[in-house]
């Protein structure tokens, strides 16, 4: 019987946060199991088809540390020494092994709310002036993905922007691509009924197709950055490393 997201799972991750104990959390390891990891997984499952249909090489495995996140927060750089955090994600990414930061999908839940999209976090300094050429020579990949863009109301393009512009002469639907530090087509949403809802995955499923050109231009982007000889024009000094 699948069993969705709910309240529990929620106030389950915020009673875990605010206790900050790892007796706590080991007391409670059950919860964490059947109100947490269990729905997310089966959601992993739900999402599979529709992640494998927009790239076969996905990575979409229920497991912690493969599609699902930990709820074990790394605080070793970090001046919050919380132990644990508030929120979940799932993502859905090639393997890292084999690609330096590619784009990926995400879906993630918190008391907060519901926030999915698809984002290129981490991508090289090289990525990113393969990006930017890439938009300013209008090649197809991304004309392709600005019409799919323009096209749909569901997810909004986020990411720091550059205190200047790359590209000052650009018209401005240009200038938001261009500028950006990282890329993030982000919904955000604080309908907790759709989050519950047994029919979240065919929302979610049906929304992140929306963005298949998006993320079609974006790998493209990695094929560039990877086939890009050493001392052509995409070398040298570029943007700084995306958060």
């Amino acid at each position: 019987m699948f069993m969705p997201i709910s309240a529990k799972t929620l106030d389950f991750l915020f009673e875990n946060k605010l206790n900050n104990s790892k007796e706590w959390y080991h007391a409670h390891k059950k919860e964490y199991t059947e109100l947490v990891l269990r729905p997310l997984a089966e959601l992993v499952v739900k999402l599979k088809p529709t992640m494998l249909e927009l790239d076969p090489d996905l990575i979409v495995e229920p497991r912690v540390t493969r599609s699902i996140s930990r709820i074990y927060r790394d605080t070793r750089f970090s001046k919050d020494k919380s132990l644990y955090r508030d929120n979940m994600w799932l993502i859905f990414i090639r393997d890292k092994k084999l690609y330096e930061g590619p784009p990926g999908f995400y879906v993630d839940i918190s008391p907060r709310g519901l926030s999915y999209g698809m984002g290129y976090y981490q991508a090289s300094a090289d990525a990113m002036r393969c990006y930017r050429e890439m938009i300013l020579g209008r090649e197809p990949a991304f004309l392709k993905a600005l019409e799919a863009y323009e096209g749909q109301k569901v997810f909004s393009l986020t990411g720091d922007l550059y205190k200047r512009s790359k590209a000052p002469d650009e018209p401005e639907r240009i200038r938001s691509w261009v500028d950006r530090k990282s890329v993030d087509f982000d919904c955000t949403t604080t309908d907790f009924n759709l989050m519950f809802s047994e029919n979240l995955d065919q929302v979610v499923a049906q929304h992140f197709r929306l963005l298949k050109p998006v993320y079609e231009f974006l790998m493209a982007v990695e094929t560039r950055r990877d086939h890009t000889p050493p001392g052509s024009r995409w070398a040298g000094a570029g943007a700084p490393e995306s958060k």
